[in-house]
């Protein structure tokens, strides 16, 4: 809950400031469907280029998966403790029928005819074309949605953890994600930080503003 007493903006930088990859959940403690329902919705409405959505999002509940998952993950904990997991993909080989099926989608959501979007349609195939990589392309796309993922959690007031350190094979094998075309590129846990987490008091070590912030003109 926000505090009656905190203005929006101030509420931002506490909650970000608040945020931490955590680093030791309490397993006792569990997101509640409401709070997680919303939490998830932040991953449906996260922005991408020309709005392709070329990921999947896969939600980890099976415990004996994930002990399988810890042991892919360097034996981290989070990836067990924490009351969610998600693993963040990435849709391989994006190509002109992924633009079709969401061109679709555009003309059904906003009640468009489809004909009145080929000239974006011929847009976004036309970029996807020239890239060299799409694949790296829609890796960082996915990322776009981690970075929501985390920012949505502090401001509920949940706890996260990103973890790249995990062997993307061995989960694509358990998942059947070759089988589905798509790859992983991130796990994040997320939950409630255990009282005797080390790290949750540290202070945040960033460079300040002015070294990484300039404005031009």
């Amino acid at each position: 809950m926000i505090d009656a007493q905190v203005s929006m903006p101030e509420y931002l930088l506490q909650q970000l400031n608040w945020r931490y990859a955590t680093k030791q959940f309490d397993p006792d403690q569990q997101i509640s469907e409401a709070l997680w329902t919303r939490l998830e919705h932040s991953l449906v409405l996260s922005p991408s280029s020309f709005g392709l959505q070329p990921w999947k999002f896969f939600v980890v509940r099976d415990p004996q998966l994930r002990q399988q998952f810890q042991q892919y993950a360097w034996d981290q904990s989070q990836v067990v403790e924490a009351s969610h997991l998600v693993v963040f993909a990435y849709k391989r080989g994006i190509n002109a029928s992924d633009v079709d099926r969401y061109i679709q989608r555009v003309a059904s959501v906003r009640q468009t005819p489809i004909e009145d979007l080929q000239g974006f349609s011929d847009m976004i195939k036309g970029y996807i074309d020239r890239v060299s990589d799409i694949d790296a392309w829609s890796a960082r796309q996915t990322y776009i949605a981690l970075g929501m993922f985390l920012s949505a959690a502090a401001m509920l007031g949940i706890d996260a953890c990103p973890m790249e350190g995990f062997d993307p094979d061995k989960v694509d094998q358990a998942l059947g994600l070759p089988e589905q075309g798509y790859a992983s590129v991130a796990l994040c846990a997320a939950g409630y930080r255990s009282e005797e987490d080390k790290y949750a008091d540290l202070a945040k070590v960033r460079f300040p503003a002015e070294q990484v912030i300039e404005y031009v003109g």
